[in-house]
């Protein structure tokens, strides 16, 4: 508990720079890059001062000029600040679409080129595909938790196809990534943080030659993340009669 509080102490503390500084500063000049770096510093030294360290594997292997959709999975609230400053270069993410309509907040998210979504709204999830394609096109990056909400146990759940139309529409690489170990740190329904490291792998990039099938891509993705994971997690899959399932 103590860690959980001390995180959100050093965050609550950095709102009023970002206040006076970032925010004032994006307003006025329009770009939001300032603020952005001051955000993932914030996420970044929030988590290491919880006690939570982070191996990487496989981050070296992109190309930093390169655009990329990152599909984690996700076991838990930690997740965001832990990946998030990891991602090379400006990266976008999905949010709620309520908290487009605060005013300051809401306008600076739209600065930083974040996507609403309503998740219960099919519609709203195609205007969020077609919004995310616009903000690949601009060059950056979009990372998204393809299985939509949090897992319990830390085996995959079903994914979300969003993300994968997303993928087709825009016809860049994609980068399965697996967060290991944060289901133990900060499990679901659990506000305590325990001291650990968590690790984040970068899988081999997919390229859109390689994608085949919606279905196909999909396939590929979680198998990729589905490798990171602890063995006691990883799916397990038998033949039966030629056919291939999954347990």
């Amino acid at each position: 508990m103590i860690r959980t509080l001390v995180m959100l102490g050093f965050w609550a503390a950095l709102l009023p720079f970002a206040a006076l500084l970032g925010f004032p500063w994006t307003l006025i000049t329009g770009n939001v890059n300032f603020l952005y770096r001051m955000g993932m510093w914030g996420a970044g030294t929030g988590i290491r001062i919880a006690g939570i360290r982070t191996r990487t594997i496989g981050l070296d292997k992109l190309d930093p000029a390169q655009t990329y959709i990152f599909m984690s999975n996700h076991v838990s609230n930690i997740d965001p600040p832990l990946l998030l400053p990891l991602i090379p270069r400006r990266t976008s993410v999905m949010a709620k679409k309520e908290l487009f309509k605060y005013p300051l907040l809401g306008r600076t998210m739209r600065f930083g080129s974040l996507v609403p979504v309503d998740r219960g709204n099919r519609e709203s999830g195609i205007a969020a595909v077609r919004y995310a394609s616009q903000v690949i096109r601009e060059g950056i990056n979009m990372t998204i938790f393809v299985e939509g909400k949090r897992s319990f146990d830390g085996k995959l759940l079903p994914f979300k196809k969003g993300p994968f139309y997303l993928a087709e529409e825009c016809g860049i690489p994609v980068v399965p990534v697996t967060i290991a170990g944060t289901h133990f740190i900060m499990p679901k329904q659990r506000f305590a943080i325990k001291a650990g490291v968590a690790t984040v792998i970068f899988h081999d990039a997919i390229e859109p030659k390689d994608f085949g099938s919606r279905e196909c891509l999909m396939q590929k993705v979680r198998k990729a993340i589905d490798s990171g994971l602890p063995p006691e997690v990883q799916e397990r899959s038998v033949v039966i009669s030629g056919d291939r399932k999954v347990l």
